[in-house]
């Protein structure tokens, strides 16, 4: 029997939640990487390019965790 939705239901599966997740870890783990790597450059043009390493890993973190904090809410 298959299940069959007027609209999309609003929440995460468990398959998604470890998706997620990981990609919070693969992202987060980058992120304090280039952030210690930082401190050891002193080529501007190289720190530069950690800079929009930073922030995008920084993005990418904080994307999954806006997915995760409205997901389940059916409003």
């Amino acid at each position: 029997m298959q299940l069959q939705y007027q609209e999309v239901p609003n929440m995460i599966s468990e398959k998604d939640l470890d998706y997620l997740s990981d990609m919070f870890h693969w992202n987060y783990g980058a992120y304090k990487n280039v952030v210690n790597a930082k401190t050891n450059i002193t080529d501007q043009e190289i720190k530069t390019v950690f800079d929009k390493a930073e922030n995008l890993f920084h993005g990418n973190i904080t994307k999954v965790l806006q997915i995760l904090n409205q997901g389940g809410c059916n409003e």
